[in-house]
């Protein structure tokens, strides 16, 4: 099959981001940071953000949760599009990741709407059933440890509501993901496993975007 979907070269890239990005002077600032940071690589790109905004605007998401947080540019595209009663709760391991996103937050005055959790996120999901939090949030996004998001997902399930979205970042991983080799990383092969699973899982509805390196989408019915 022929794709129909157009290669982004340079300037073609250079153009989108000319005519497609709206960006709060406090994401570009982090942006621009984390660009220097040695794991650059982790952040999403400004036209996911882009995306990110938008969909929570389009939905109005007064919930949000996101499990895997690095600097924090996602969170800080999520929370300016919220309504001023908006909250998140952000999970992740790295104090040193998060002090950068606790700043920029800060600066763009959301953090206070934020609650970060800094332990594995399987226990503070389980953390959030046990509190209650079952089918509350309107949007969850996975962008963290890629071994994990099997279980991500199905716990996630749970606390999203009937309706909302589960937004699941870096599914192509770079390609390698189409054909796994035996010298790949554990990741890869699951990754390709959980994708197959996610076609035929009859408790969602799923949109995959060729955005950033891929992003899932799913509507839980």
């Amino acid at each position: 099959m022929t794709s129909r979907t157009v290669p982004l070269d340079g300037p073609l890239h250079d153009y989108l981001m000319a005519i497609g990005l709206t960006e709060h002077p406090v994401m570009r600032e982090l942006r621009e940071f984390t660009a220097g940071h040695r794991m650059a690589k982790m952040q999403i790109a400004p036209e996911q953000g882009q995306f990110m905004g938008w969909l929570v605007q389009l939905m109005g998401v007064r919930r949000y949760l996101e499990i895997g947080v690095f600097t924090g540019y996602s969170m800080l595209a999520a929370m300016l599009a919220m309504p001023a009663d908006g909250e998140a709760v952000a999970c992740d391991v790295s104090a040193e990741f998060t002090t950068i996103a606790r700043e920029y937050w800060r600066k763009a005055g959301v953090e206070s709407r934020i609650r970060l959790v800094l332990q594995p996120a399987l226990q503070t999901l389980q953390q959030l059933l046990a509190e209650g939090r079952a089918g509350q949030f309107d949007l969850v996004f996975i962008d963290a440890d890629k071994p994990s998001y099997q279980d991500y997902y199905e716990t996630c399930l749970q606390l999203v509501r009937r309706g909302g979205v589960i937004a699941i970042d870096n599914i192509f991983l770079s390609g390698r993901v189409v054909s796994p080799r035996p010298e790949d990383p554990p990741g890869v092969r699951l990754m390709h496993d959980f994708n197959a699973r996610l076609q035929q899982d009859a408790r969602i509805r799923h949109c995959v975007l060729p955005i950033g390196d891929g992003l899932t989408l799913c509507t839980r019915l």
